[in-house]
């Protein structure tokens, strides 16, 4: 199935797909993201880190970075929300990062000058969608948390991650099938580490 989370085209026609095959949705992983929009292909992590910090990355990238890991969310999950309706223990898990933990970011670690308005705000942006989500949807019995993957070696950081694409979705997975008796509005990562908002 083909979706592009920016579409809202593509977005309702991948909705309308899964409710005429199966009827019904009872697990929505959003793990669409994106860390830059300009730059070379195959920029090094320490280039787009000295060329993303918050005196120098233009509006225009932080947009569309934006567009995919904050927007993209909003518009796929309340797309999806009628059909996790239908299932009998619905779960919705965002695939956040550690980088987007304001707390984190405001105490000194190595990761903390990785931090810039373009994939880290919009990582914190997206926790605060999940909270949301989790607060609205909490009456209704569908579990919504937020997950950090680590730092998972995949194109969005030039494949410089140092855990492997089955690491880094072990924690989405293990949330996403807790069942409707497991916890919701939390952010974890590895083996049900709990990470700070």
């Amino acid at each position: 199935m083909q979706l592009d989370v920016t579409d809202p085209v593509s977005i309702q026609a991948a909705a309308t797909q899964v409710e005429q095959q199966f009827g019904r949705l009872d697990i929505l992983i959003n793990n669409a993201a994106i860390s830059r929009a300009n730059g070379p292909e195959a920029e090094t992590m320490q280039d787009y880190i000295k060329r993303s910090r918050a005196t120098l990355i233009s509006v225009d990238e932080v947009r569309t970075i934006w567009e995919t890991n904050v927007f993209g969310v909003l518009s796929v999950t309340q797309a999806f929300v009628p059909l996790l309706r239908k299932s009998t223990a619905a779960s919705i898990v965002n695939v956040s990062s550690g980088l987007g933990s304001l707390t984190f970011n405001s105490t000194p670690n190595p990761y903390r000058g990785t931090f810039n308005p373009g994939y880290g705000a919009s990582k914190t942006a997206l926790n605060a969608i999940t909270l949301a989500f989790a607060i609205d949807l909490e009456a209704e019995g569908i579990k919504v948390n937020a997950v950090t993957p680590g730092f998972t070696s995949t194109a969005l950081n030039n494949f410089e991650g140092t855990e492997t694409v089955e690491q880094g979705a072990a924690e989405a997975v293990r949330v996403a099938l807790l069942g409707g008796d497991g916890p919701s509005g939390t952010f974890t990562g590895s083996v049900n580490e709990a990470y700070p908002w």
